[in-house]
């Protein structure tokens, strides 16, 4: 089973950025494909971006293309989000969760406790 931990939410002005991280621990990493989601009061959580196993193949949301840039370092076990040019729409808490295998199947587990994000306008 695998552990995961997210870090580096906080408040930013619109137009900042910010860079979360998932640590994980329990699996061999680059097993599983990791994805970041977000959830925003009163709204169903939302698949932000997605990465495979090797880092290879990324995948994003129309709302943050462009802006959001999905990465992993294997040999760390760690996953990252960088989010650039923000807007108070991606006000969210921002989970980081891992795939069933090193290929996104959409079968997401291992979900962090979440961190969140306020942008301000």
């Amino acid at each position: 089973q695998v552990q995961l931990v997210e870090s580096g939410g906080g408040l930013v002005q619109a137009g900042g950025s910010l860079r979360l991280s998932c640590t994980a621990s329990g699996r061999t990493f680059s097993n599983y494909a990791m994805g970041w989601f977000r959830q925003a009061p009163g709204k169903e959580r939302e698949i932000v971006a997605t990465i495979s196993g090797s880092g290879g193949s990324t995948s994003y949301a129309d709302s943050v293309k462009g802006r959001f840039t999905i990465s992993r370092v294997n040999a760390e076990n760690m996953a990252y989000l960088q989010m650039n040019s923000l807007k108070p729409e991606d006000t969210a808490v921002y989970y980081c969760a891992a795939d069933r295998s090193a290929v996104v199947t959409g079968g997401w587990r291992g979900w962090g406790q979440g961190t969140q994000v306020t942008v301000s306008s």
